[in-house]
């Protein structure tokens, strides 16, 4: 009798055993977040320590990624968007031009027509002669090839101030959207947020029409307590992003509003059902209120520049913006404003629903699809 329940326990210890191995292999293969594997399958913000203009495309498998450098072009190419630490770079482009040659901001990389395109903001050393560039690459990759300059995007007769350009193809058209001045500034710089169709990828196809201007409170906080304060007003609509719904039944333009020196910097939304004429300037409705903004709880301010990506599998949207962990830069510190990544949802209507900007602390899981190898 006391051989058999020896026996008995042998049995059921071995059965415990064999579950808990095979729980424990389950799990591994199901990809939780364990103790070992946090660092593969997960991620924390900033996904960079610097920055500004966060820019990222999902093409082929590969993500291409650039934010501004200032004083040149330099491309990120990675299978994990998250992960831009460990990424190759290439620096594309070198400017030799006076008259764009200094101040690049926000670059763009898209492929359209199966070529590459780069789309950024330069001047002569005089932000008020700020105007849109664009540079081609033939190349099935772009890190092969050479880029060369297309030219000077002309958004208007006056060329008037012009930065921030992103394009869009919908119901077969290409469009550019972008932040631009009305007039020449004088006493004020007031950023306006345009739309026009494009001919070709360098080249408009129809007047600008601007379809929002800093007008509420929100839009134009520019006068920074705790640093910098501008000699004259600067109220802000810059940084133009589209966003299609799942649904298909709106395109929404996620923009940033107010000075990207304060805390206050933050994203507004315009939509327009997808059928609408989208130069039609009366069918876009703006949010009455932020969609995200800074969150002081969670140590993150001045959220904004955005743009937005897929996971690699294609079932999730991202949103990827620049943010601070202080109010302002500290002084000394120059420039810290870093890029950020987080999943978005979407409601019943197909509106985008952004959260809270998250604290650098937490821990996130990666993209749907992302390779851990």
């Amino acid at each position: 009798m006391i051989y058999k329940n020896r026996i008995r326990i042998l049995e059921v210890a071995l059965l415990v055993l064999i579950v808990v191995s095979c729980g424990n292999i389950s799990r591994k293969n199901n990809h939780s977040i364990t103790a070992d594997d946090t660092e593969v399958i997960s991620f924390t913000n900033p996904i960079l320590p610097y920055g500004p203009d966060p820019w990222a495309l999902c093409h082929d498998g590969q993500y291409y990624y650039m934010h501004t450098m200032i004083d040149s072009l330099v491309l990120w190419k990675t299978k994990d968007v998250t992960d831009l630490k460990n990424a190759e770079s290439k620096t594309i482009w070198l400017p030799t031009d006076p008259s764009n040659s200094k101040n690049l901001w926000a670059p763009e990389i898209h492929y359209l027509n199966g070529k590459w395109y780069v789309y950024y903001t330069a001047d002569d050393g005089n932000t008020d002669n700020h105007q849109l560039y664009v540079l081609e690459n033939s190349a099935q990759d772009p890190f092969d090839g050479q880029f060369v300059m297309k030219g000077r995007i002309s958004t208007d007769a006056d060329n008037n101030w012009a930065i921030d350009g992103s394009l869009f193809e919908h119901q077969n058209k290409l469009y550019m959207v972008w932040s631009g001045w009305q007039t020449r500034r004088i006493e004020e710089e007031t950023q306006c947020i345009y739309i026009a169709e494009m001919e070709n990828p360098w080249t408009l196809g129809s007047e600008r029409v601007l379809i929002s201007k800093p007008e509420l409170e929100w839009e134009r906080h520019y006068i920074n307590e705790k640093g910098w304060t501008p000699d004259y007003a600067v109220f802000v609509n810059e940084g133009p992003q589209p966003l299609k719904s799942p649904g298909g039944k709106y395109i929404h333009m996620v923009y940033s509003a107010s000075g990207c020196w304060t805390p206050y910097y933050a994203l507004g939304m315009l939509t327009i059902p997808a059928d609408a004429n989208l130069l039609d300037p009366n069918s876009w409705i703006k949010s009455a209120e932020p969609v995200f903004r800074q969150s002081p709880e969670n140590g993150v301010y001045g959220t904004g520049h955005n743009s937005f990506f897929k996971s690699p599998d294609g079932t999730e949207d991202y949103i990827l913006y620049h943010a601070r962990d202080t109010e302002v830069d500290p002084p000394g510190m120059g420039d810290t404003r870093s890029p950020r990544a987080q999943k978005i949802q979407w409601d019943v209507n197909d509106y985008p629903i952004f959260g809270t900007p998250l604290p650098t602390s937490q821990i996130l899981k990666k993209p749907s699809g992302t390779s851990t190898n």
